[in-house]
C-alpha cells in the first residue's frame, strides 16, 4: 500500500508556506497552504494535521483528508 511517509515546510518571508509531501512509492506532490499573513499559524496547523493524522494514509484518497 502507498502511503504518506514524510513532508517538509518552507516559510518564505514576509508571508508565504509551502509544503513538501513524499510517499512510498518516492511520489512528491508541493502545495501552498495559506491564511494570508498567517504563516505561523497555518504551519503549527498542517503540522499537527499531518503528524496526528495524514502521515501513513493513503494519498490517492484525498476526499477523504
Amino acid at each position: 500500500m502507498n502511503e504518506i511517509v514524510d513532508y517538509e515546510l518552507f516559510e518564505v518571508p514576509p508571508r508565504w508556506l509551502f509544503l513538501r509531501i513524499e510517499t512510498s512509492d518516492g511520489t512528491v506532490g508541493w502545495g501552498e497552504p495559506v491564511v494570508e499573513g498567517r504563516a505561523r499559524t497555518v504551519r503549527t496547523a498542517v503540522e499537527e494535521l499531518l503528524e496526528t493524522y495524514l502521515l501513513g494514509e493513503d494519498p490517492s484518497t484525498i476526499e477523504d483528508h
